[in-house]
């Protein structure tokens, strides 16, 4: 049984370095055919992915607070650092925080093959629960077949698009209830 910690974007960060980083490590590794020459002891692609992930996420902080302190080592720890270090800004800045993390949550769902994680969230455009991950329009795709455009093709949707919508609802959920 998992816990709801389990999909924060830190959580799912930390699976990407000690599960899919390394090749053949883990329950989801490829097979792959016999090869001549040694293979790389990471797989470059997840690396890349953390690297960039982290990047963005120290970019962004350092943008909005300029006097934020040093990052941490664990890349894991890094949206809660952000978290910390923007804390005193306008809530749009901070929306654009959570925007920025949700997103990367997302994305790290994606790499690690968990493709049913955009099927929980709503279509921004009709509000039914039809997305689908489609890998080669690298977007989340409505199956309601009324929500088209005027083409008859399906609407797509970022996973930047998916966060913006998610973090919006959130807080006009939160901001009903009060």
């Amino acid at each position: 049984m998992s816990t709801g910690d389990d999909y924060t974007p830190a959580a799912r960060l930390r699976l990407l370095q000690t599960e899919f980083l390394q090749p053949g490590r883990g329950r989801h590794h490829e097979r792959t055919a016999t090869a001549t020459e040694p293979a790389m002891p990471i797989r470059a692609e997840v690396y890349d992915h953390i690297r960039a992930a982290v990047d963005e996420a120290t970019e962004h902080t350092r943008a909005a607070a300029p006097e934020a302190g040093a990052r941490p080592r664990e890349a894991d720890q890094v949206y809660s650092w952000m978290v910390e270090q923007t804390a005193h800004l306008a809530p749009e800045r901070q929306r654009a925080r959570d925007t920025l993390i949700y997103r990367h949550g997302l994305e790290h769902a994606i790499v690690m093959g968990d493709f049913k994680t955009v099927r929980r969230h709503a279509c921004p455009s009709c509000g039914t629960w039809g997305l689908f991950w489609r890998r080669d329009r690298e977007a989340a795709v409505c199956v309601n077949r009324f929500c088209a455009d005027d083409d008859g093709i399906a609407h797509a949707w970022t996973l930047a698009q998916l966060a913006e919508d998610h973090i919006t609802r959130k807080e006009t959920s939160a901001r009903r209830a009060t």
